[in-house]
Parts: structure tokens; sequence; C-alpha cells
């Protein structure tokens, strides 16, 4: 680093940065994958991945129905690049559909190395969600602030 204070505070700002890595979306989890999220290759185990998928979606259809919701599918997932042990993990959810008691989330997952500023898509999915009332039965989801 420079010997200039902010030449270097700027520096470790750049570093620092998370970078936006799409343009559509609301960042809902960031998160570290970790040694006990590996598979037998040594490669972060897919149904992690597709766990942290699922809670990303969960998050924005909960706040959508303003209540209980159940993922009733997941549609068209693949993997595009495998995650790495200390990948920094970025998922973003984008509600496409509503109707009247479902809705429909897209969930895009990044990756970045730890000490990288470029990341790449590892995959990305639709989810469908049902609102549920107090009994676990299909409830509408309403416009009510």
């Amino acid at each position: 680093m420079s010997d200039d204070p902010a030449q270097t505070l700027a520096l470790a700002r750049q570093r620092g940065s998370h970078g936006r890595q799409q343009d559509e979306g609301v960042l809902v989890i960031r998160t570290i994958a970790m040694p006990a999220d590996t598979n037998p290759a040594g490669d972060i185990f897919g149904g992690w991945l597709m766990s942290q998928m699922d809670l990303a979606a969960g998050n924005m259809a909960g706040r959508v129905a303003q209540g209980r919701c159940a993922t009733v599918s997941v549609e068209a997932m693949q993997f595009l690049h495998p995650v790495k042990v200390g990948d920094e993990v970025t998922l973003y959810a984008t509600l496409c559909k509503v109707g009247r008691t479902s809705m429909r989330i897209h969930v895009d997952v990044w990756a970045r190395a730890r000490y990288s500023q470029d990341a790449e898509k590892v995959t990305d999915a639709d989810f469908v969600f049902v609102a549920l009332d107090q009994n676990g039965a299909p409830r509408a989801i309403t416009n009510d602030p």
C-alpha cells in the first residue's frame, strides 16, 4: 500500500467492495462457503447451495405474502461452476410473478474467490412458493399493507 493515507484508504475500499454482479434482483444472502459444506470431491455440496437458494427465495416469499409460505417447486436449476471452500457466495432474488396464492421467484447465485475481485455466476433457478394460513392451507396473497 501507499504512504499516502487517502490513496491507501481508496485502495482498501476498492479491495473491500463487493461489486454488483447483476442489474436486477435484491441482494438477499451473502455467506462464506465453509469446509463443513463440502462433498466428497472437496467442492461445495450442491444441496447446501440449493438450501441457500431456498432460504433466499423463501425470505422474499414471506415478505411478499406477509406470512408463512412453502416451497412448491424448483425449476430449471443447472450448476455452471463449482463453488470452493472460502468463496463468498451471493444470492439475488427477483419476484417474477404473483398469482392468487402462489408466486414465482428467480434466484441468481454468484461466487467470488476469497481474495479476488471477480465473481462468476454459479447457478440460478426459479422457485414457486404458496402462501399458507395458520392451518397450513393455501391462502390468498393480499395487497394490504
